[in-house]
This record gives structure tokens, sequence and C-alpha cells, in this order.
């Protein structure tokens, strides 16, 4: 059967999927929520969700550095993978052995179109109706309550050494959006390097503090503190705002809470 992905390549598969390997963590806790516990052979290394499961599956190593001979080695029927959180030249290289299918996704509407794709991909397209219908109801409730002319203007930081950001062009600048945040980077694109008097030339009202990829800590208020005085300075949940597959499930309420938290 023809498939296509996101990035519209056509994948071809005989049957459903029996052996899977999945590059990309938030896609490796879809394919567990959809019922495919026993189809994974292979995840990455920061494939730590759902944990019961994290030390019974094969690593193939990082996101960015695949053990390519692991991988051989596993004889996957399927490859799932992502446009920006995997390196093109290894995605290629695997793509001559095994069918891959690729991701990109940018905005909650990408990350609906990929959970009903890989529910059909992966014979479990009844599964990611129900999942997706359940996230679908949850950020309703969160749109619902971000109606607001004067949003509070955010710098969303996700590095340290050098700080980097977020632009407009990816997932966690839409996630910030409905959550009620109007990103101080508007315009920028992917993921800009700051130093600290770019920061402050911003004046965000809100600088956000992801936990991942840089697991900013409270040590860390205290510095932005000192650069940008007025703002109110917070730690996030990475997972909430940039994880794009099941994990909507939970993001929601914890966005609800957060849009509250500003809204006093």
């Amino acid at each position: 059967m023809k498939h296509i992905d996101q990035l519209n390549r056509p994948i071809l598969l005989a049957q459903p999927p029996k052996r899977i390997v999945s590059l990309v963590p938030s896609q490796t806790e879809l394919l567990f929520d959809l019922g495919l516990e026993n189809e994974i052979v292979g995840i990455t290394k920061f494939c730590i969700h759902p944990n019961r499961y994290f030390k019974s599956k094969t690593k193939i190593g990082g996101t960015k550095k695949v053990d390519i001979d692991k991988v051989i080695a596993l004889q996957p029927d399927l490859i799932i993978a992502n446009k920006e959180e995997n390196d093109k030249a290894q995605i290629e290289a695997l793509e001559k052995k095994f069918p891959v299918w690729i991701s990109d996704v940018k905005n909650l509407e990408d990350a609906e179109d990929m959970i009903l794709k890989v529910g059909v991909l992966t014979d479990k397209v009844e599964n990611s109706k129900t999942l997706l219908t359940k996230i679908r109801t949850g950020f309703e409730t969160l749109n619902s309550k971000k109606d607001n002319p004067n949003k509070p203007s955010a710098l969303y930081l996700i590095w340290r050494k050098p700080f980097m950001s977020i632009g407009e062009d990816t997932f966690i600048n839409d996630i910030l959006a409905k959550t009620g945040f109007k990103n101080v980077l508007e315009g920028k694109l992917r993921y800009p390097i700051l130093n600290k008097n770019e920061i402050q030339a911003l004046y965000p009202q809100y600088i956000l503090l992801s936990s991942e990829p840089y697991p900013f800590k409270e040590k860390h208020i205290e510095e932005l503190q000192k650069i940008c005085p007025s703002a109110v300075i917070k730690l996030v949940d990475g997972e909430f705002f940039s994880w794009y597959g099941s994990r909507l499930l939970r993001a929601s309420s914890y966005l609800i809470t957060l849009q509250k938290e500003i809204a006093r």
C-alpha cells in the first residue's frame, strides 16, 4: 500500500508494519499510545516516555546521531523520523534500505495531521481518531480562554550559552500563541541566537525558561532577572510546548493552568 508522508514522499508498505524503529521521542510516545508497544523494536536514548517501556527497547543512539548499524541489525519494516529532529544524511542512508516515513510539524494542525497519518500507516486508524478527538477537545477549551487583544509578550528560551529562542515558524511558537502569548520574536525564523543586550532590547513581559533541550533551573531565573528586571520569569515544562504526539493529550490542561496564572 502506498502512503504519503508529510514531505509528500511516497512510502510503500506491503502490510502494516511489525517491526518499527522510531527516531523521535514525541512520535515514539504516540506509537505506544496507539497500541503498538509490541511492534516497536528500536527507539532513541531520548525516547523516555512511556518510562515503563524505556528499558525494554533497543536504543539506537540519539536523534541526531543514529547508530545505523544497530538499526540495520533490527531489520525494521518501517522507520518513523522527523525533518527537523533527525539528520538528513542519516535518513537518506537509512531509506536506501528501509521505508522511512518523515513528519514535518510546525503547528497544531500539522500535529493532528501527523497523528492521523501515523494511525493509517500502522493500521491504528480508530485509535488515532480517538486520540485526536480528545486532543481537539482539550485545545478548544484552551482556545476559548485566550481572546485577549493585549496579549502579554513572551520570550521563550530553549538554550543557554548562547541563549537561543524560537521563531514564528516553529511548533513551539504556535503553542505559545494558543496559550495567549505574543512571541517577541515574531518575524524571526527558526531558532534565533541572542546576546544579553538583544534580550534586554526585546523588553519581554514574560521570559519562559524551558526544561528542554537545555534544562533551565531556578538558579537561571536570577541570571535572566538581572538582564530584564521587570520581566516575569517562569520555568515551564518543555514537553508540553514541543512534543507534538500524544503528549498533547496532557498539554492542554497544563497550558490552561499557565494561562490562568498570566491572567491574574
